[in-house]
């Protein structure tokens, strides 16, 4: 069932917000703690979500502790419909954690193997893909990566071949 119920958005950082760091030469969040996904919504003429940032940080340095503002987040949100932009390192540790704590709502976890600062990203496409699962999905913690969803308990990254993939994929 579709639903047009309003979806938030959670930002918490990971290679979707990385950009080009000209001190290091290497991929860092910008100065100003902004995140890139405003920007891409707004190329998007994707108007609808209420976006909220959370962290803004690799998921790699996640700890119980970050996993737990995001569970906080989950709970307290008004919306049914909800979106989470996450780093692919950890994505379904994070997903298999909600999963056990969250119920009456619709979870979707995304992000992207590129940065979508340095174009050539797939993080538009995923994060498309990851705001019509929210609201066509039933109840529960999904993954949305690579044209693909995933529940919880099989979202995880295949680092040979840099992408999400699994012979328990829905679609």
């Amino acid at each position: 069932m579709i639903r047009h119920s309003p979806v938030r958005l959670f930002l918490t950082g990971g290679t979707f917000d990385k950009v080009h760091d000209t001190r290091t030469e290497g991929l860092g969040f910008p100065d100003d703690g902004h995140s890139q996904v405003p920007g891409l919504l707004q190329n998007a003429r994707c108007h609808f979500p209420v976006v909220t940032q959370i962290l803004q940080m690799d998921s790699l340095h996640f700890t119980d502790r970050e996993r737990g503002m995001i569970l906080d987040a989950v709970l307290s949100a008004e919306e049914t419909a909800l979106v989470i932009t996450h780093g692919t390192g950890t994505m379904g540790m994070t997903a298999r954690f909600l999963d056990d704590h969250v119920t009456g709502k619709t979870v979707v976890l995304t992000g992207a193997m590129r940065p979508y600062s340095l174009g050539r990203s797939d993080a538009a496409f995923n994060l498309g893909g990851a705001l019509i699962a929210a609201q066509t999905l039933g109840d529960g913690v999904w993954g949305v990566m690579n044209g693909r969803v995933f529940e919880a308990r099989h979202l995880e990254k295949d680092v040979e071949t840099g992408r999400f993939d699994t012979r328990s994929a829905l679609h």
